[in-house]
């Protein structure tokens, strides 16, 4: 199973008889192992990750990490509120942190003012939340083992 998991991380398009063939296994078993991961929640999503540089798309979207210190609630802890920041559809990623703050949130706008509408008005009026802190992301380099940017620099070039 950790293999054809592995080999599905790396790669979800590979097909039935590709992982098959990969790791031994007949096509039938291969089918219900993964058909079983899917089922248990294991697997909970393919998708297609896009370089949004490259894309084409007419307007960029808008990120930034949010850094909130909250009050946990009584007999909840930081459940009750994440269930409530994680709902907002401009939420993209929350984390519960150790350290000076609490959570970090990366969300998703149309504009600066968009997301700024968003912390002011949603997140920082939330009952717990008692500071935040936005941070707007300019460029991503590399997310989640995927390098966005191709280095087309002659390695040869004096370094300044």
């Amino acid at each position: 199973m950790e293999e054809i998991l592995e080999l599905l991380r790396q790669n979800a398009r590979l097909s039935v008889k590709d992982i098959a063939n990969m790791t031994k296994k007949s096509e039938a078993e291969v089918a219900a192992i993964i058909k079983s991961l899917e089922d248990d929640g294991v697997i909970l999503k393919y998708a297609a990750i896009v370089n949004p540089e490259k894309s084409g798309e007419t307007k960029a979207k808008v990120f930034a990490e949010i850094q909130i210190q909250v009050t946990p609630e009584r007999e909840h802890g930081f459940d009750a509120l994440a269930d409530r920041i994680y709902r907002f559809p401009q939420v993209k990623s929350l984390y519960l942190m150790s350290g000076g703050y609490d959570f970090k949130v990366i969300v998703e706008g149309d504009s600066l003012q968009d997301v700024a509408f968003f912390v002011s008005s949603k997140l920082a009026t939330l009952n717990g939340v008692r500071s935040t802190k936005t941070s707007f992301i300019l460029k991503k380099y590399k997310e989640n083992d995927i390098v966005y940017v191709q280095d087309e620099r002659d390695r040869r070039e004096a370094q300044a």
